[in-house]
């Protein structure tokens, strides 16, 4: 009986485990299926959400460069200026007096990333408005002011085309691996690339086949970019006075472009309004003479708790640096917008007396030592 009774209790028990064991996988291939079908949703959340972004972006840059023409009366100029039809080309926009007004040229220089000519930040743009994001304003009022204008494109360096099969096939031959291991691959690649392209198709239509970047010749990066315009355009201008107005990464391109041109620029420039600039004169082995041409022409507006003009404390020994009255980096050229042409006003008057400009109303002057 005893025996009996535990065979039955053996029989029991697993039948609950068998009951518990069949929940729980009911319950575990439920909640699977669930977290796909979540996943899928949250991917094609992601891939129409990248899809906005990205039409959105395209639609607000034909909509600025509409404005700079027709709203500013810029004309779009091509670049390289000698290109055939066939090969990739960038382009700027310039005044109709930019190389014939004789007094005042104002050259605009925007940062790097995603923005392209006649824009500040798209965040600014997109979440703010079009005052603050784009160099519009700086363009009306330099207008206004008598300057002729060239408004710089240094993001526009490449173009994207599709490769042929036999540059795809040249790439996958170049590989040292042995022929096995990399036919193993190619098939793990191919099964992955099929997985991924219904997603690539609707988040970057662009990308759904491969593709390979061509750069524009002599502008092939913002620095090569600043350099062209200077030697064809910039410097063939009859304006006695030039000025610049660098943002963040814009910086940086403008002083390479003194690095490589030091004798024409100091010729030329009369006054430099960099806003948030990430040059640095260390990094971009700046010599003595350019550091000590540019305390005495460039003040660089940068982001600062502090109000607007106020002197801020640099490691650097290059140009004064003054607070832009505001902590965001992608405002300070909207911030200073007002200062900026002050500056340039000083600094015209003060070429006319042969005295020094003073860059900014601030007690303390900073003072510089060589090292």
């Amino acid at each position: 009986f005893l025996f009996f009774f535990l065979v039955l209790r053996v029989i029991y028990l697993w039948g609950g485990f068998g009951v518990l064991f069949g929940f729980w996988f009911f319950l575990s291939s439920f909640s699977f299926k669930l977290s796909a079908c979540i996943c899928h949703y949250c991917k094609c959340f992601s891939i129409w959400w990248h899809l906005y972004f990205f039409l959105s972006f395209q639609i607000i840059t034909k909509y600025i460069y509409e404005l700079l023409q027709n709203e500013c009366h810029l004309k779009r100029v091509t670049l390289p200026v000698d290109a055939i039809e066939t090969e990739p080309k960038s382009f700027i926009f310039m005044s109709e007096d930019a190389l014939v007004n004789p007094d005042k040229l104002l050259v605009l220089i925007h940062g790097n990333g995603v923005v392209r000519a006649g824009q500040w930040a798209r965040r600014l743009i997109i979440n703010e408005d079009l005052d603050s994001g784009t160099q519009i304003p700086y363009i009306k009022r330099a207008i206004e002011e008598g300057y002729g204008v060239i408004v710089l494109n240094p993001n526009e360096n490449y173009i994207e085309v599709e490769k042929t099969k036999a540059q795809i096939q040249l790439s996958s031959d170049i590989s040292d691996e042995p022929a096995e291991k990399r036919e193993r691959k190619d098939k793990i690649q191919k099964e992955t690339k099929k997985r991924r392209d219904f997603y690539e198709k609707y988040r970057n239509p662009q990308k759904e086949k491969e593709t390979m970047q061509i750069y524009i010749r002599d502008n092939g990066s913002p620095e090569e970019h600043a350099i062209y315009v200077w030697d064809h355009f910039i410097s063939q201008s009859a304006a006695e006075n030039v000025f610049f107005v660098a943002h963040s990464y814009g910086g940086l391109a403008f002083v390479e472009l003194m690095i490589q041109r030091e004798a024409e620029v100091k010729n030329r420039v009369t006054a430099v309004a960099l806003t948030d600039s990430v040059h640095n004169v260390w990094h971009q082995e700046v010599g003595k003479t350019i550091r000590e041409w540019m305390r005495e022409n460039c003040c660089n507006w940068v982001s600062s708790s502090e109000p607007l003009d106020t002197s801020v404390e640099s490691m650097l020994p290059d140009c004064p640096r003054v607070s832009a009255g505001t902590e965001r980096h992608e405002l300070t050229s909207w911030k200073s917008f007002p200062s900026v042409f002050k500056f340039f006003s000083e600094a015209v008057k003060a070429k006319n007396s042969l005295v020094k400009p003073t860059p900014t109303r601030r007690s303390n002057r900073i003072k510089y030592e060589e090292f």
